[in-house]
């Protein structure tokens, strides 16, 4: 199941690659399909039910100018005021069930010496990953196939802590967020380690809602510092759990992708596959 899973993403991903690079000729399913080595038929009913739309939907998902309508709030519908005040069931904002607590000095400084950390490897819509916490919360998240060097570069986070490969309650909780219903997710707390402006800026993203996206200027301006988009970039990168605090949904003001520390091409697939989610939620 888990290697079929894998196989899945990666052609889904090779796909919307190749969508993403050659969207202005507009492809048709059949380009698409063989480029991925399926079927037209195959290839439909794969992505449809990988991102619960079609690939031609899809493609308006991921281009510039759905992008640019998804930064503009302004002109918000009621079900966008209903989803961005948690009263929709799949649009429950992250910050409201969301919440992080930063390392105390001792442990930021001390590489989490005294710290236990558990960790574990899943499966996700968007390839695998690593999952680790500690007593608190979830202190770090990451997409990877290859486990061994996930472990490292968790072990390089916390190079003096202690690690047991165990999947634990709280890690469970946090992975449920792959699910389709957010309205009975338990509430997820967060361990972070970082500086006061880093978790300013992280606490920030928890507040873009599903199916919308922000600028790093935007960002800037929320936490007061509307001179620090730079800085802001760098606190965005530096976001040590991949999805919970959705630094995906941070892109360009011209409405490109630009980067992600997972890949700009799993960043393209998360954005649409929202999108698709909230379109389903407004039906």
């Amino acid at each position: 199941m888990k290697a079929q899973q894998q196989l899945n993403y990666n052609r889904i991903a090779e796909a919307i690659e190749y969508i993403k690079n050659n969207f202005k000729k507009q492809p048709t399913l059949d380009e698409v399909a063989s480029k991925v080595h399926l079927s037209p038929f195959h290839f439909q009913r794969l992505f449809s039910e990988w991102a619960g739309t079609t690939p031609k939907k899809f493609l308006q998902y991921i281009s510039i100018e759905h992008a640019k309508k998804l930064l503009d709030g302004r002109q918000a519908t009621l079900f966008d005021t209903a989803f961005e005040t948690g009263l929709s069931g799949i649009g429950r904002l992250h910050d409201l069930f969301i919440n992080i607590e930063g390392m105390t000095p001792a442990e930021y400084k001390n590489g989490g010496k005294n710290l236990s950390v558990n960790y574990s490897f899943a499966e996700s819509p968007f390839g695998n990953l690593i999952v680790s916490s500690t007593s608190k919360g979830i202190c770090y998240m990451a997409f990877d196939d290859d486990e061994a060097n996930a472990l490292n570069d968790l072990k390089k986070k916390f190079p003096n802590a202690t690690f047991q490969r165990k999947l634990d309650l709280i890690q469970q909780n946090a992975l449920f967020i792959f699910q389709n219903d957010w309205s009975k997710l338990p509430e997820i707390k967060l361990h972070l380690k970082g500086t006061d402006f880093q978790l300013k800026v992280w606490e920030t993203l928890l507040k873009i809602p599903m199916g919308r996206l922000s600028t790093y200027g935007n960002v800037a301006v929320q936490i007061g510092s509307p001179n620090a988009s730079r800085a802001v970039g760098t606190a965005v990168g530096s976001n040590p759990v991949a999805f919970l605090i959705p630094c995906h949904r941070v892109i360009q003001s011209s409405g490109n992708i630009g980067g992600y520390m997972w890949g700009s091409t799993r960043k393209t697939a998360i954005i649409g596959w929202e999108s698709a989610k909230i379109d389903i939620g407004k039906m």
